[in-house]
């Protein structure tokens, strides 16, 4: 089978996945996003802990850290390999490189900043897919018209045409 032919197979199953109610890329777009942010309040009560030496902020990274551990395992079900450690680094590099590309936007530095939040759309869409199974994507050689020009396809191009967060 061609790999444009595998590429239109797996868009199918996946709508047909949305139709049916087995996938809802929207919430699991938001769960992602409040994964994120779990990750970095685990950080937020490490570094609070060790600055100020008080265990309760122990206490509370841990209570977080079960909680980002339930909801990373509603969406990384399977553990082939070290697939649930890379999503959560994936999530959590997105994270931060999105709050560097902010700090770096507001200070004037747009261009950095701009290259910062490509970076961090980047690790999200390797999450993605990795989150879809499409870890083997690299192999496609399909071309798209993608603003005009014959490219191949790239993690950041599935992602735009598969996750949508403004369709429910």
């Amino acid at each position: 089978m061609e790999t444009k032919d595998r590429f239109n197979e797996l868009i199918k199953k996946i709508e047909e996945q949305k139709k049916a109610g087995t996938v809802d890329l929207s919430t699991e777009e938001d769960l992602s996003i409040a994964i994120m942010n779990l990750i970095s309040l685990e950080e937020h009560f490490f570094f609070s802990g060790v600055k100020t030496a008080k265990s309760e902020y122990f206490d509370l990274l841990n209570e977080v850290r079960q909680m980002r551990k339930e909801l990373l395992g509603k969406m990384i079900d399977q553990h082939e390999g070290e697939t649930w450690c890379i999503a959560k680094h994936l999530l959590a590099t997105a994270m931060r490189l999105m709050e560097v590309g902010t700090k770096l936007y507001s200070d004037g530095k747009t261009d950095d900043g701009k290259e910062m939040f490509d970076r961090a759309y980047k690790a999200y869409s390797m999450f993605w897919a990795l989150r879809l199974k499409l870890v083997d994507v690299a192999s496609f050689k399909a071309e798209a018209k993608i603003e005009g020009e014959q490219r191949p396809w790239t993690f950041e191009d599935i992602v735009n045409k598969l996750v949508d967060c403004c369709d429910e």
